[in-house]
């Protein structure tokens, strides 16, 4: 008889949890969260295209032509780096000088599933191998975003300095290429004197469908220049599974979502926010939502947006749009559709002047990262100081300090104005310094 019960209990238990997942949408992970405006998501087609563009053999004739007015000028394009010519280092990228828009774009392409020098690159990863800016990233993409601004650093800051300074730096990239883009940004935004000194109001990143790079302190904390975009279901940026695990279980995909679901089903909340080596998606997060349960085929997108803590795309949705949601192909056509849905709501609701609205937008993301400043401090997730090994030591991209040199620097006064400038990279903003600086009462007149 107890055993019966037992297995009757066993039984209702997973019958609940497959309802539960079954029934788990894409739309259900952003679903408390605010719609974005179509001022902020602008850009996103644009350089959805301009992404997609590193994908053609040839941009004066693309293969798969615009949905709507963002097309590439082949005039402006700066460079283009091949597979040849990054020698498996980084995917290819090209340089794109947009005069129309004010920006010098650095757009790097996703996974070549023909290419092996790509799965070098992803595979190049074990959870805590590598630390940087008191947290943790993903190893093989931190080396390729290394290579990349060695190679091509002087010549955006050319670019920048030649146009009068007042262009911004933005790089974007799909799937792999979002991961490298990532982190390269974090690199710009703490060696600046790369790229002339630009500031840090003017460098951008947008990943689209990225796949995780950065550990959760990290993702806050550069969620004021990085913007995640991702399309429904898409199961990369939910995926914290290793990614070698992904490509050995690559001809049984939907096998192994289904066993990420039943693991991470059974790890409580706080045990994943504890774990300083856990990678997620970076950034600030667009969610193009297009989809609702119990409803079939799509509808009009609309965008959400937030900078999440807590239950940041930690499910995998069991969908058969899992995979599809991540071509950019679909990003574009539905990131352009959700803009003019955008834009149409803003001209219906129009009632204040656009500098107005435009102030109060900013004032309000900021107030977005500083809650979830708030909210990762109140969560306690670590910062990750720990020392590194001597082999890690060796490896510090672009210098030779360690988080050792770095959390004695942070201790030392910076120079006054009218002082010599130092002659060193800037020093990374450590996570206790960044918490008590948001966190200060404007009103005590520090």
């Amino acid at each position: 008889m107890s055993t019966c019960c037992v297995g009757c209990f066993v039984g209702l238990g997973c019958l609940r949890w497959g309802w539960k997942r079954c029934t788990h949408t894409g739309a259900d992970d952003s679903a408390t969260w605010p719609p974005a405006n179509a001022e902020e998501f602008e850009p996103v087609p644009h350089l959805c295209r301009i992404a997609l563009s590193v994908y053609e053999e040839d941009i004066h004739h693309p293969q798969f032509p615009p949905l709507g007015g963002y097309r590439l000028n082949p005039d402006f394009v700066f460079k283009r780096v091949t597979y040849q010519q990054t020698q498996g280092r980084a995917p290819p990228y090209l340089i794109y000088v947009d005069h129309t828009r004010h920006e010098i774009v650095t757009a790097i392409r996703g996974l070549n599933l023909k290419k092996e020098s790509d799965y070098k690159v992803l595979l190049d990863n074990r959870l805590g191998k590598h630390m940087f800016d008191g947290g943790y990233v993903h190893h093989g993409l931190l080396n390729s975003a290394v290579w990349l601004l060695n190679e091509d650093s002087e010549n955006l800051r050319r670019l920048w300095v030649e146009n009068g300074s007042c262009y911004k730096i933005v790089f974007v990239g799909h799937s792999l290429g979002a991961g490298v883009a990532s982190l390269l940004t974090v690199l710009v935004v703490n060696h600046r004197d790369m790229i002339g000194g630009i500031p840090r109001e003017m460098v951008r990143c947008y990943a689209v469908a990225s796949t995780r790079c950065m550990s959760l302190n990290l993702a806050v904390k550069y969620a004021d220049v990085i913007y995640s975009i991702v399309l429904q279901d898409d199961f990369l940026p939910r995926t914290p599974t290793p990614l070698e695990d992904i490509f050995e279980s690559i001809f049984c995909l939907p096998c192994l979502l289904l066993m990420v679901c039943m693991r991470d089903t059974f790890i409580p909340e706080h045990k994943k926010l504890s774990d300083p080596r856990r990678l997620y998606a970076p950034g600030r997060l667009y969610h193009i939502v297009e989809r609702k349960f119990c409803r079939c085929g799509r509808y009009p997108p609309e965008v959400r947006t937030a900078i999440p803590v807590d239950g940041r795309f930690e499910h995998i949705v069991l969908s058969c749009n899992a995979t599809s949601d991540h071509a950019i192909i679909w990003i574009e056509r539905e990131a352009e559709k959700a803009l003019q849905l955008l834009k149409e709501k803003s001209c219906e609701a129009a009632t204040t002047p656009p500098e107005v609205q435009r102030f109060d937008r900013v004032q309000s993301i900021n107030k977005e990262h500083k809650d979830a400043i708030e909210r990762a401090v109140s969560l306690k997730i670590p910062h990750a100081v720990t020392m590194m090994s001597p082999e890690e030591e060796e490896k510090q991209p672009l210098t030779d300090k360690t988080e050792k040199h770095y959390i004695e620097e942070e201790v030392t006064p910076k120079h006054e104005v009218g002082d010599a400038p130092s002659t060193k990279l800037p020093t990374p903003t450590n996570w206790k310094e960044l918490v008590e600086r948001l966190l200060r009462d404007p009103s005590d007149g520090s």
